[in-house]
């Protein structure tokens, strides 16, 4: 059996109050791209609240609310999820993680969550994500492969896993 992690994690619904939140962390991730431009705090702003505003409007357009969520460790938001769940498919929109809280087996946590709900439910879990993401190596190591027929000049993979033969998800990985 596993040791539960050092830390206790909580998804609740994002909702409009969590609007600057999710600002802070879209221009976390953000952070190494606008410094390798050379570009200061106050030059970057104004470009990351247009970012975030036209990611946030294309996300609310094309999935359902219900995925999205706050993820909470020990009652605080270190991050977000958004997962689309449907007959066929358990997708990925977004998950990201304050860069404080990166690194310390979050990702992996939420990760093996997500991959026992598609195991469950006996559908496929997909993804994309950027081919420069430090995330890429994380889903790897966790059985992602790239969709047959991916355009090879694009910036995005995409990425599926399947549960292995006989695993119905009631089991952490």
């Amino acid at each position: 059996m596993k040791t539960p992690p050092p830390f206790a994690l909580h998804l609740r619904p994002a909702t409009p109050d969590d609007d600057a939140f999710l600002f802070t962390l879209y221009a976390s991730t953000r952070e190494q791209q606008l410094a390798a431009w050379g570009w200061t705090p106050a030059q970057g702003e104004p470009f990351l609240r247009m970012q975030y505003q036209a990611q946030a409007r294309h996300y609310a357009a094309k999935h359902p609310p219900e995925g999205h969520a706050i993820i909470e460790r020990d009652g605080a938001a270190v991050g977000r999820q958004w997962l689309v769940r449907t007959p066929a498919e358990l997708l990925l929109v977004d998950v990201a993680l304050l860069p404080s809280q990166r690194g310390a087996g979050l990702g992996t946590h939420l990760l093996n969550a997500m991959q026992a709900e598609a195991a469950r439910a006996r559908v496929p879990m997909r993804l994309h994500v950027t081919r420069d993401n430090p995330a890429l190596r994380l889903y790897t190591r966790h059985g992602f492969t790239p969709v047959p027929g991916s355009d090879p000049a694009s910036p995005y993979l995409e990425l599926q896993w399947w549960a292995p033969e006989g695993d119905s998800g009631t089991g952490v990985r």
